[in-house]
């Protein structure tokens, strides 16, 4: 199968502008599995809550899944996107999985990034496994990275692809996720924006180098810093199954739960 990573400066706000932006990235080149940024629709450096609670959708609905899931059957192809997700009075940092046959997983950011902590209530979802006919594909947001519980709960539930929306701003996750594949031997695909955002006297500017990772810790494609971009790798999702480093190591039989706090 195929996988695309999405890399794209979304404008603040501008939900049409930058839905047209990412499907034109999209239908730049077929993959089977396209990964797209954290809030990739509304754009990231929420200024207040009223105008994310303007932006925000709900899980299936909006303008966003409708446009996402017409695409997805349209190119029989599946689609992990970052979206602001309201459920009656409260805000998710959310990101959905979408299929030619429409909705099939939403996943709310458990571990909230500095700000987003004012307009989004944490996570509720847990960590999910999807068991797609490209692949079993389990769902994390940005800085749910720096936990290795998070990659690991998902490896543990069988994933095969960790998809990886984000918005980062930290310089150490391209590496950090080499890691997170390399210990959990599973394929990770971090889709990350670029460009800045300053707005309401806050200055934010993104890393881009969005990424896809091997079980064994191969960096098999990485974009750049600064453009935007669709970078498509070809991966076997199988060999995700394999825990076993020789034939007395395998990382998971010899998991210690008994030990771990």
């Amino acid at each position: 199968m195929k996988i695309g990573l999405v890399q794209m400066d979304s404008h603040f706000g501008k939900l049409e502008e930058n839905l047209q932006k990412a499907e034109n990235l999209i239908l730049s080149q077929k993959a089977d599995l396209y990964v797209l940024p954290e809030l990739f629709n509304t754009g990231y450096n929420i200024s207040t809550q009223e105008e994310i609670t303007a932006l925000a959708e709900k899980a299936g609905a909006g303008l966003t899944y409708e446009r996402m899931a017409k695409i997805a059957e349209k190119e029989k192809c599946y689609l992990v996107y970052g979206y602001g997700e309201k459920e009656g009075d409260k805000l998710y940092n959310s990101a959905a999985l979408v299929g030619p046959e429409g909705m099939l997983g939403n996943y709310r950011k458990t571990h909230l990034f500095g700000r987003e902590n004012l307009f989004f209530q944490p996570g509720n979802t847990g960590f999910n496994v999807y068991d797609t006919p490209i692949g079993k594909i389990g769902l994390m947001i940005c800085f749910d990275w720096y936990f290795p519980e998070a990659a690991r709960t998902l490896a543990l539930k069988g994933a095969q692809i960790i998809a990886h929306p984000s918005n980062l701003v930290l310089a150490n996750c391209p590496e950090g996720m080499i890691t997170r594949a390399l210990e959990n031997r599973v394929f990770t695909a971090t889709a990350d924006r670029i460009g800045q955002e300053n707005r309401g006297g806050i200055a934010l500017s993104y890393i881009g180098l969005s990424e896809v990772v091997s079980p064994q810790g191969k960096v098999l494609i990485r974009l750049s810093p600064d453009e935007e971009e669709l970078g498509v790798v070809e991966i076997d999702p199988t060999l995700a199954n394999e825990k076993s480093l020789n034939e007395f190591n395998n990382l998971f039989a010899q998991r210690k739960d008994q030990y771990y706090y």
